[in-house]
């Protein structure tokens, strides 16, 4: 996809005017950087390891958040000036001596930081392999021009189209039409802003378009100065498919997966939590959206939180999921929902109802949330809608050693909601890793249960949870799975048949290692109707 940049070694960069003994003395410069920093690391990691153990996991994540992002901030600058080839001192030499600074103290910083995460959480405990390098998407346009795009579906015939600009007195209009530069129509919405400690967020633009005829393509513009983009709105009826990946983050991983998710034929993404990885470093919130720009702006995204949205900061006392409430507006007024973290909406004319719970909101039977689902799920009509979807993102069905337990109270909880209104899946995120299970209610097999799916292998920078518990309570259940990057395609095609594939990373290719064929649970006539297992290699 055009337009990503990556992170590379300051010493690999090259420089106009820069002579070969600069460069040499810049190499050697970053080299001393690293010797001298070695000694004081080690000291300093023993002091972290106490600390992350000694104190509450709340407050050194909090603290260490705020270090890393204060730290951070200038390197990830110079890097964004780097990515567009632009010189930050005015110099080669410069350039080169600075370059070797920023990567290092990153790598440092972000090295310690993780470290200290690390030992904060005391369910990471598997080991994960090197993260994959970040991939940085700079903004070269004037401050007055939309970026990070994205669409989402409101009702039955709109879109909301959301996007960004450094100048917040652009107007928050979208004119759109059916023909390319031809704007029949146009809609204003609003905008606003968010502060997170030291930094300040650009204009966040909302503005709903439509009515729009279903299974067309819309030519559009947002705020009179940007570039025309396209969309394509969902179908009226079935078939319909929907692009499943959780746990996306900004890696050269993500960016395989966006990759195979472009290249394919799909009508809506459903993303389970854990979108940018920001982790309180909010610039990367705006590469993240620049980066999925070229997919989130053609087909609608709709998305629950992760555990990183969530975003804290005790010491400051930072609103949690301020950056993902503004720039990741969802439907869930039209929901009947109080909050932007649960929300639900239809597919295709009605055939598919998607529920999108909120693992990090209250979800007890006295909740707001609990009482939500409950009224939505007793509205739907399994008549005239046969396949209804649910997402969260921890899920309630692992044998990953990762995050064990950590959504075992949401399923006390709500399970028994689902299974009486007969939801087909269940997906969630969370564990850096695919696993498809069978049927299941209350941790037994059961025809009339949901199949649960872990789809938490996008790409992000933590790596893949590799581990899986041979003698786990619920081995017996899991069908397949696999510690492998990729995304999946439900492609529901009538009342009473869809499917299901797994797409693994492998290069440049998604090479589909898991599929299974799905009866709706509402066209069932009898439980020997249930899923049918298809192909799938190397079960563990």
């Amino acid at each position: 996809m055009p337009g990503w940049a990556t992170e590379t070694a300051a010493s690999s960069a090259t420089y106009p005017g820069a002579t070969r003994k600069q460069r040499s003395i810049a190499i050697a410069f970053l080299i001393l950087t690293l010797l001298l920093t070695c000694t004081a690391t080690r000291a300093l990691t023993r002091v972290l390891y106490l600390v992350a153990v000694a104190a509450p996991a709340r407050t050194v994540l909090g603290v260490s958040s705020v270090v890393f992002a204060v730290v951070n901030r200038r390197c990830l600058r110079f890097m964004s000036q780097e990515a567009l080839g632009r010189s930050c001192t005015g110099s080669a030499f410069g350039d080169l001596v600075a370059g070797a600074m920023a990567h290092s103290w990153r790598v440092l910083v972000q090295g310690l930081t993780s470290l200290v995460f690390l030992c904060a959480h005391a369910a990471d405990d598997y080991v994960r392999p090197p993260p994959s390098p970040l991939v940085l998407v700079a903004h070269d346009k004037p401050a007055s021009h939309p970026q990070q795009v994205h669409i989402s579906t409101v009702g039955a015939s709109s879109m909301r189209v959301s996007w960004v600009t450094d100048d917040r007195s652009v107007p928050s209009v979208v004119e759109y039409g059916k023909s390319p530069g031809k704007y029949t129509a146009s809609a204003t919405g609003d905008h606003a802003t968010y502060r997170y400690f030291f930094y300040q967020s650009g204009a966040i633009h909302h503005a709903t378009i439509g009515p729009l005829e279903p299974s067309t393509t819309y030519y559009y513009r947002c705020g009179k100065a940007g570039d025309e983009l396209s969309l394509r709105t969902p179908p009226a009826a079935l078939p319909v498919e929907f692009a499943v990946v959780g746990d996306l983050g900004q890696t050269g991983w993500t960016a395989t997966t966006l990759a195979h998710i472009g290249g394919a034929d799909y009508d809506m993404l459903l993303l389970p939590g854990d979108l940018s990885y920001a982790d309180t470093q909010q610039p990367l919130w705006d590469s993240f959206g620049r980066l999925v720009q070229p997919l989130a702006s053609a087909r609608p995204w709709m998305v629950t939180q992760g555990n990183h949205e969530i975003e804290t900061l005790p010491v400051v006392e930072v609103a949690p999921f301020a950056a993902y409430n503004a720039r990741w507006r969802m439907p869930h007024e039209e929901s009947g929902s109080g909050s932007n973290l649960y929300y639900s909406f239809d597919a295709a004319g009605g055939a598919a109802h998607v529920v999108m719970l909120g693992s990090y909101a209250a979800f007890d039977e006295a909740s707001e949330q609990f009482r939500w689902l409950e009224a939505d799920l007793a509205r739907v009509d399994r008549r005239r809608t046969p396949w209804l979807l649910a997402l969260l993102h921890a899920p309630w069905y692992n044998t990953n050693q990762a995050h064990q337990g950590e959504g075992e109270r949401m399923r006390l909880a709500m399970e028994r909601l689902l299974y009486d209104a007969s939801v087909d899946v269940v997906f969630s995120g969370h564990v850096h890793a695919y696993e498809r299970f069978t049927r299941i209610y209350d941790n037994e097999a059961d025809s009339r249960g949901p199949m649960y799916i872990t789809i938490g292998d996008g790409g992000n920078r933590e790596g893949l949870a590799l581990n899986f518990v041979k003698d786990h309570k619920s081995a017996h259940l899991s069908v397949f799975r696999e510690a492998s990057f990729g995304h999946g395609r439900l492609r529901i095609i009538n009342d009473t048949n869809a499917v299901w594939t797994w797409h693994r990373n492998d290069d440049e290719y998604a090479t589909v290692r898991d599929e299974v064929w799905l009866e709706s649970l509402a066209a069932a006539a009898k439980p020997s109707l249930a899923a049918t297992t298809g192909r799938h290699i190397d079960e563990l």
